[in-house]
């Protein structure tokens, strides 16, 4: 076989291959896609669990959820402090 011949079936070789590399890394980027698509629903619905709950057992929460329910009730009476606080300095 020519010189020229090997070179030539080494690129073609070469060429597949980095075909079916690609390939392969479109189809994981795909994949992990669609995993970050499954976890940005569990978490859109863990989120919604926890907010649920809250508005419904907030004030009277089990032991074990008391910490995070208060933690919830100081952060949004900060919000509204601090609300307030810029309505104050903008006049209103």
């Amino acid at each position: 076989m020519d010189i020229l011949e090997k070179i030539g079936d080494t690129l073609s070789e070469k060429g597949k291959e980095a075909a079916d590399k690609a390939k392969e890394v479109a189809e994981i980027a795909r994949l992990k896609s669609q995993i970050t698509a499954c976890e940005e629903v569990i978490k859109k619905n863990y989120t919604e669990i926890g907010r649920l709950y809250y508005e419904l057992y907030g004030d009277m929460a089990e032991e074990k959820f008391e910490k995070q329910c208060r933690a919830i009730k100081n952060a949004r009476n900060g919000v509204e402090d601090l609300q307030q606080k810029i309505n104050e300095i903008k006049g209103l």
